[in-house]
């Protein structure tokens, strides 16, 4: 094992020495869209103005596949580069284990996800580009081996897989189902993934209190709102500007709140919660009140 990082730290220090800094502002805004802030405007925007379902559908796969990302690194227990060999700089800041790269799965399976949703040729584009070039700047910033991006690479084609496969029958099943079953399974599936695997990895309470906050959401959404990304365009750029300020505000005002208590686990679990529910129910309702909808929206 030992040989392989030794190569990967080879492969890191080249890259830095041949283009560091030069590169550095571009690769640390080209990484930028892997993180969770990134994720925070698109699939919300993808939710509220291009296609409820597959923005629902897509928000869920990624918080599925971090939830695992997350487990894998606890399991693996691997270094990152910059901690291994201090011959490797660290032009980003990074914590936890370094296997498998979470940036390189999270681009997988949501571009992934997104090109069989919308396969146009400007999202292939959009989503080569990602994948190729947001792992490779976490190798130039020196956050992960070259390996780690081939175990995110690997894990998140099999998720994706899995999620295309399985997903169309799960639904289907939980549609048919009646109120009450939909939201048990809502928060009893988070509760049951934090049990099944007993740890306070930050990346594990922010995966399942987002999966909870949105699973609910999206029950109460479609048993009394009947939202639908429709609209002209100028109405859709209001809700995604409303929804985002809404967003920050109330995240902003959580972060505050749970400083002043010091309960950093329960308040990882808890923001996230709240921004699943604000994504998936408390915003759309807003919108329908607002009227900022359109064509192909219910507004009961």
């Amino acid at each position: 094992m030992e040989g392989i990082l030794d190569w990967g730290v080879v492969v890191i220090v080249w890259l830095q020495q041949r283009f560091s800094p030069e590169l550095d502002v571009a690769f640390k805004i080209i990484t930028w869209m892997g993180n969770e802030g990134f994720y925070l405007i698109l699939l919300p925007f993808v939710y509220w103005c291009v296609d409820r379902a597959q923005g629902a559908r897509l928000a869920i796969l990624l918080l599925l596949s971090t939830y695992l990302n997350a487990i894998a690194k606890v399991l693996a227990h691997q270094p990152r580069p910059f901690q291994y060999d201090p011959a490797v700089k660290m032009i980003a800041k990074a914590s936890g284990g370094g296997f498998p790269s979470g940036h390189t799965q999270g681009t997988v399976v949501v571009w992934g996800c997104l090109i069989n949703r919308f396969p146009r040729r400007w999202v292939w584009a959009v989503g080569i580009f990602m994948m190729v070039f947001v792992p490779l700047s976490r190798i130039y910033l020196g956050v992960h081996f070259p390996t780690d991006l081939l175990g995110g690479y690997v894990i998140g084609g099999i998720i994706l897989f899995l999620w295309l496969w399985v997903e169309p029958m799960v639904g289907k099943w939980l549609a048919g189902k009646t109120l009450l079953w939909q939201l048990g399974f809502a928060v009893g599936g988070p509760l049951v993934l934090i049990v099944m695997f007993v740890a306070r990895d930050a990346y594990i309470l922010s995966a399942t209190g987002a999966l909870m906050g949105l699973g609910v959401g999206i029950v109460l959404e479609r048993k009394w709102l009947g939202f639908e990304a429709g609209g002209p365009s100028w109405i859709r750029a209001l809700r995604f500007l409303l929804g985002i300020a809404m967003l920050i505000a109330i995240q902003g005002g959580l972060k505050y709140a749970f400083a002043l208590l010091g309960a950093d686990p329960l308040f990882r679990f808890s923001r996230h919660l709240v921004a699943g529910l604000w994504i998936s129910f408390a915003s759309p309702w807003i919108f329908l009140k607002l009227r900022l909808v359109g064509k192909g929206t219910d507004p009961r």
